[in-house]
């Protein structure tokens, strides 16, 4: 005969899994109504990008000089190799892949640096020559300005920040680059 116990935890168990399924699939099925770059080029977008600044994720905590390589696979996949200096001065990569779910619509991609687990990539601008690129998450907790140089212009920044406060993005959480460094390597 069970005890009580094991019949109270068992019961909690499979109230739990329940739980956890219906969060998977609510966050699943959550859609955003924030407008993307029309017409991305994919193959255009591919290469190196240089982060000018971004809303801290956990990931990338305590990291500064962050570069992501992006790299289009036969199976339009894209592999993506993030690369970022620690405060101890070492420099460490994270790699990932993703997948853009509609082939129609390359500025939403899904990428997975822990498969099964994917996360929302969405290129919200980019300039025409694809020298700098404004990313984010739909649900605005994250967001990323990239560029091709570590170098950045007055004018297109000023851009940048206004269309993201227009999409909804805290811009003032956004940690840049060259104050990063300084914080991480002063402390």
């Amino acid at each position: 005969m069970k005890s009580p116990l094991f019949k109270t935890l068992k019961f909690l168990l499979k109230i739990s899994i329940s739980i956890f399924f219906l969060l998977i699939l609510t966050e699943c099925t959550t859609t955003y109504d924030m407008p993307t770059a029309k017409n991305i080029d994919i193959n255009k977008y591919m290469g190196k990008w240089i982060e000018i600044a971004r809303i801290e994720t956990p990931f990338q905590k305590g990291k500064f000089d962050s570069i992501a390589e992006y790299n289009l696979n036969a199976d339009n996949t894209v592999s993506i190799k993030n690369s970022a200096t620690s405060a101890n001065g070492k420099r460490t990569t994270a790699t990932a892949v993703a997948y853009i779910p509609d082939l129609k619509d390359h500025s939403k991609l899904r990428v997975s640096f822990f498969r099964p687990f994917y996360s929302d990539y969405w290129i919200l601008e980019v300039e025409p020559n694809y020298k700098w690129a404004l990313v984010g998450t739909p649900d605005k907790k994250y967001l990323w300005i990239l560029s091709r140089t570590d170098n950045l212009d007055d004018i297109s920044l000023m851009h940048i920040l206004t269309t993201a406060k227009m999409r909804g993005f805290d811009t003032s959480k956004l940690l840049y680059n060259i104050n990063l460094k300084k914080n991480i390597l002063n402390n």
